[in-house]
């Protein structure tokens, strides 16, 4: 695009403009595409820190290219999510499921080792939560996007915030044996 331009005037001339240029995307994109991410949202978040780089580092036309990079990457991104809101399915395949890692002051060992928790993560939301003892949480979830959800009291009769917790079932069935 600035083939007869210094290379750091071009970078100062192209950097604000794609700047910009990934906000306004970003704005027209919706508030879901920068919400919490998922493992899909931080790949698309990754390849679009890649394209910004191409387009302020190379020598060659990448300026047009990589606005075009952005936008298809916040149009792929914009029809996956809204897929999957209206499939299980596709949902299932981009979104991993909450888990239950502690449930009535009991860590679930099980769980946390194939979620890969450590004891010491559970014990941190539990105090960030204001608890100063396992007992006192009913239930501990580590939900989609990596963060712990602390539970003080679970009534397991109307818990329907925790359908879509695999393990809710299971250990409350095992709990009541």
């Amino acid at each position: 695009m600035f083939s007869d331009f210094n290379p750091f005037l071009e970078i100062l001339i192209t950097a604000p403009i794609g700047y910009v240029a990934i906000i306004i995307l970003l704005r027209v994109s919706g508030k879901r595409t920068l919400a919490k991410w998922n493992s899909f949202d931080f790949v698309v978040t990754i390849a679009l820190g890649s394209v910004l780089a191409s387009i302020l580092l190379s020598t060659k036309d990448a300026f047009g290219k990589g606005i075009l990079a952005f936008a298809l990457l916040i149009l792929f991104q914009y029809v996956i999510t809204w897929i999957s809101v209206r499939s299980s399915i596709i949902q299932k395949l981009i979104k991993a499921e909450p888990a239950m890692l502690l449930y009535r002051g009991k860590m679930q060992q099980d769980i946390m080792k194939r979620e890969r928790v450590a004891e010491g993560e559970i014990l941190a939301a539990l105090r960030s939560n204001g608890l100063s003892a396992i007992e006192d949480a009913d239930a501990v979830i580590l939900e989609t996007d990596g963060s712990f959800s602390v539970i003080q009291n679970l009534n397991d009769s109307s818990a329907s915030a925790l359908k879509d917790v695999r393990e809710f079932d299971r250990t409350r069935m095992a709990r009541a044996n």
